[in-house]
């Protein structure tokens, strides 16, 4: 059993009754975790009522239930039926508004540890999988051509949604090679398993050649070709193997159909077909290539003949394992057929390799490393386990209300003065502020000076070299501008300050993207994921998945540029003293939000920093400061009347 038991979906865009081999891989994939002792979901489009409503009801009625039933074997659930995109369909694939909605309350409602879609592509549902996750992301992608070319209309989606990804897997070092310039990332090559049936004596000598038509249909005819230049002295038999009905073309001669025979994945599975094979072929010219027959057929001690194509080439260690041809080329296939007839050696080499090659293909060692992937991210996690010392003292608090970020007149975007903030935080309830001006610490420092029964955090929002702002917590000297996000946090914990990341996802602001974050994950001390100046509430949500499935503790703050934000959003946590303190408290803390209009508050700042003349904006910070401290006293109107 596993070090630490994990509770994992798994999620095919394809429907589970379809012999498709990403729903193979996850059938194998998720039999062998289970039997590990990890909780195991596969969630997938189903054309099965009876699954889907059985499903939705299980989710919708007791979810706690489905992880405690998934133990041992995996448990299916069904979404609803769903057509993966594709522009060769007439009929364009949509996410129905009921399947998208049963998959974010399983993934929302159910404590999942790992959220692994397979074939991400949108529309799809391991694409609406991806999207409504909370857990770490890993995504797989397998076929090297047909999901990639066939989804470009939907790229900006797909982008979108791929920078949610804590991990990337691709089966093929082809398939890595080709999405990588489409979808920039870190991809770990897995190569997929295979399960292959003993080889099954012949009933006379005869070669067995068996075709795969999963190939397009120009693979087929080039291999008609090939078996016409063969010699008709040569003792062969060839297999046309399809998953679905093909009638034999009427060309073919009648020397030609004594010895072919067409089959179908009715009257033959694959894994039988090639159990009776003695050599294997596939001719594709680069349209549909289908490596994983190649690597049954390896597993299988089958001699395979392929044209020379990435993702084949890497599967026979660029001839080692078996022959290769230029695509299109019948005269050289026809060649090494003849070769691979005449040659038993060649056929008995390959069955002898039959054991080091299913080891290699082994669902064990898939399963082996899909673990490693698992286990480095649940190992980024951060510790939850309490200082009992801090929290013993953090129980004897009171309750105060903090707000983490906000700007004063030392910020080159404010106009706030120091002490009209400290009047302000105080008139609102605040017990705490963290003063976070713009690449400029002097503002914090004057606040904790003056600041008369409200507790002041000195900070600095600075600006990085090229991956946004990072606000470092508890520091006393300024940290430079222009630094790289490394850097910036080194200088921070130099000082012995935490590392407060805000609104990290705001594509309107300049933020560290996804894997830079991802980079320097283990020196974060906290994330902003509730900040109102955020004009797009999905990216606070990002905010929040994110540091609640990384376990870091969540922040908020205001983001005030003007005394009228100041609290709009605010943290009620216990009273603290010091670094540590703090963050003990903030990880039971409650976010309370009740945000000024965003509208409003920009627009104030714009008058106070922009609109008005710079005498009146300072005529008018120095009426506010006499407000703020109670200077501004209007002076009596002189007595009127007769007896003046």
């Amino acid at each position: 059993m596993p070090s630490e038991r994990l509770a994992i979906a798994q999620v095919t865009p394809f429907a589970w009754e379809a012999a498709h081999e990403v729903n193979d891989y996850v059938a194998r994939v998720s039999g062998e975790l289970a039997r590990r002792g990890h909780r195991v979901l596969i969630v997938a489009p189903s054309e099965n009522g009876a699954l889907v409503r059985d499903s939705r009801r299980a989710i919708r009625s007791d979810n706690g239930s489905l992880l405690d039933r998934a133990d041992g074997e995996p448990l299916v659930l069904g979404v609803g039926e769903v057509l993966p995109f594709s522009p060769t369909r007439r009929r364009a694939a949509s996410l129905p508004l009921d399947v998208a909605r049963t998959i974010e309350e399983a993934l929302v409602s159910l404590p999942l540890d790992i959220v692994h879609v397979h074939e991400p592509f949108a529309p799809s549902a391991s694409s609406a999988a991806l999207r409504h996750s909370h857990g770490l992301n890993v995504g797989s992608f397998h076929a090297p051509t047909e999901r990639i070319l066939s989804t470009q209309l939907t790229r900006p989606l797909s982008r979108l949604l791929f920078a949610r990804l804590d991990a990337r897997t691709a089966s093929y070092q082809a398939t890595r090679d080709l999405i990588q310039p489409y979808f920039p990332g870190e991809y770990r090559v897995i190569l997929p398993g295979a399960e292959a049936e003993h080889p099954t004596p012949p009933p006379d000598d005869a070669v067995r050649l068996l075709f795969s038509a999963r190939e397009e249909r120009a693979a087929l005819r080039l291999f008609l070709r090939a078996l016409r230049a063969l010699p008709t002295d040569l003792p062969w038999r060839a297999t046309v193997w399809s998953s679905r009905p093909l009638a034999p073309p009427a060309t073919l001669s009648r020397a030609l159909r004594e010895r072919l025979e067409f089959v179908d994945a009715d009257q033959m599975p694959e894994a039988q077909a090639l159990a009776r094979a003695d050599v294997l072929v596939l001719g594709s010219e680069g349209l549909r290539p289908v490596p994983g027959t190649l690597v049954r057929a390896l597993a299988a001690g089958v001699l395979p003949i392929a044209s020379r194509l990435a993702p084949y080439e890497e599967l026979l260690g660029q001839g080692e394992y078996g022959f290769e041809f230029e695509p299109g080329d019948a005269q050289t296939l026809a060649s090494h057929l003849r070769r691979a007839v005449e040659e038993p050696a060649l056929r008995e080499q390959a069955r002898a390799r039959q054991v080091e090659l299913r080891a290699r293909f082994s669902w064990t060692r898939v399963a082996d490393e899909l673990e490693q992937v698992y286990g480095g991210l649940t190992a980024r996690r951060h510790d939850t386990s309490a200082n009992e010392q801090i929290r013993t003292r953090l129980r004897e608090r009171r309750m105060i209300d903090v707000d983490l970020h906000m700007h004063t007149d030392h910020s080159y975007d404010c106009a706030t003065p120091v002490e009209v903030l400290l009047a302000e935080a105080k008139s609102r309830g605040l017990g705490a502020i963290a003063v976070t001006d713009h690449n400029e610490i002097s503002g914090a420092h004057a606040a904790r000076a003056k600041a008369d029964g409200i507790a002041v955090i000195v900070g600095e929002e600075v600006m990085t070299a090229d991956q946004g702002e990072v606000i470092g917590l508890f520091i006393e000297e300024k940290i430079p501008r222009g630094m790289t996000l490394q850097e910036t946090i080194a200088e921070i914990k130099r000082q012995g300050g935490l590392v407060y990341v805000p609104h990290p996802f705001d594509r309107l602001h300049s933020v560290p993207d996804y894997e830079h974050l991802l980079d320097v994950l283990d020196d974060v001390d906290a994330i902003e994921v509730f900040n109102p100046r955020v004009a797009i509430t999905e990216f606070n949500d990002e905010a929040a998945r994110f540091a609640a499935k990384y376990r870091v503790p969540a922040g908020a703050g205001s983001d005030a540029h003007v005394p009228q934000g100041l609290g709009s959003v605010r943290i009620r946590m216990r009273d603290f003293n010091g670094p540590q303190e703090f963050l003990e408290s903030l990880r039971d803390a409650d976010i309370i939000r009740n945000p000024a209009s965003l509208l409003y508050v920009q627009a104030l700042k714009f008058l106070q920093t922009k609109a008005l003349p710079e005498a009146a904006r300072r005529a008018s910070r120095e009426r506010r400061v006499r407000r703020a401290t109670g200077r501004d006293r209007r002076r009596a109107a002189p007595p009127t009347g007769r007896n003046s």
